[in-house]
């Protein structure tokens, strides 16, 4: 076990509490015997974008809208076009899924907030995209999650290389997707009924893959009532 400062001298003080205590909460189940350092090394990036946050708009990852389905009102479901373009991926295979996103988000934190070959902050886009693989019965969620970030439109051309070994840049083709808005924290628990009541919704469809989805997020992970999206993967953009 390291020698780190007792919890009461960790500067959670300087950081916005709510994400603070969200960053500290996953680092205990990550590593219990040691849950200062990921939030000490977390201040400087949490800080930058916070303070960036407040002064500047975060970019909208470009989509084009395809159709719209409603009901009384509601929007139920929305099909999108999201063109190719390059994004700053990380893949963890933590014990949970909300472990393996919050440690890759926290990477790619640190190489929009100056860890890149251009030693700047590269600005926030929105969303952040984890991709998930179930598992062969369909009732859960493989181990690995991939987390991406796409790069703001002054870097598509010319993408910031990142410091960390872990981060990879990757050219990603256009994607067509059915998106539904739903609420609240990500967990394998909370995200897998927004699965279901999707599949319910469209039917059944050879048209979309069964294995693989993606979850749109929106706000950071100090915000419980973050705006999220479960995204369907057409097979034939």
């Amino acid at each position: 076990m390291t020698n780190n400062p007792p919890l009461h001298l960790v500067p959670v003080r300087f950081l916005p509490v709510r994400f603070a205590l969200r960053l500290l909460s996953v680092n205990f189940k990550i590593n219990e015997e040691d849950p200062c350092v990921v939030l000490i090394e977390m201040t400087g990036p949490i800080q930058e974008l916070t303070r960036r946050n407040q002064t500047q708009e975060r970019e909208q990852v470009p989509f084009t809208s395809v159709s719209l389905h409603e009901k009384l009102g509601e929007v139920l479901f929305e099909e999108r076009v999201y063109p190719a373009g390059k994004w700053a991926c990380i893949t963890k295979g933590e014990k949970l899924y909300e472990q393996s996103i919050s440690m890759g988000f926290m990477k790619l934190m640190k190489f929009i907030c100056k860890e890149n070959s251009v030693g700047r902050y590269l600005g926030m886009t929105v969303p952040i995209v984890n991709s998930i693989q179930m598992l062969e019965d369909g009732n859960g969620f493989q181990k690995d999650i991939l987390t991406a970030y796409y790069l703001p439109a002054e870097f598509q051309a010319n993408p910031p290389q990142p410091t960390d070994l872990d981060i990879t840049i990757l050219q990603r083709e256009a994607l067509r997707v059915i998106t539904r808005t739903f609420f609240g924290t990500t967990t394998e628990e909370t995200i897998m009924p927004q699965i279901n009541l999707l599949w319910e919704m469209l039917g059944p469809s050879e048209e979309m893959h069964r294995y693989s989805y993606m979850v749109a997020v929106y706000n950071n992970p100090g915000e419980s009532c973050r705006r999220n999206e479960i995204w369907f993967i057409r097979r034939d953009p």
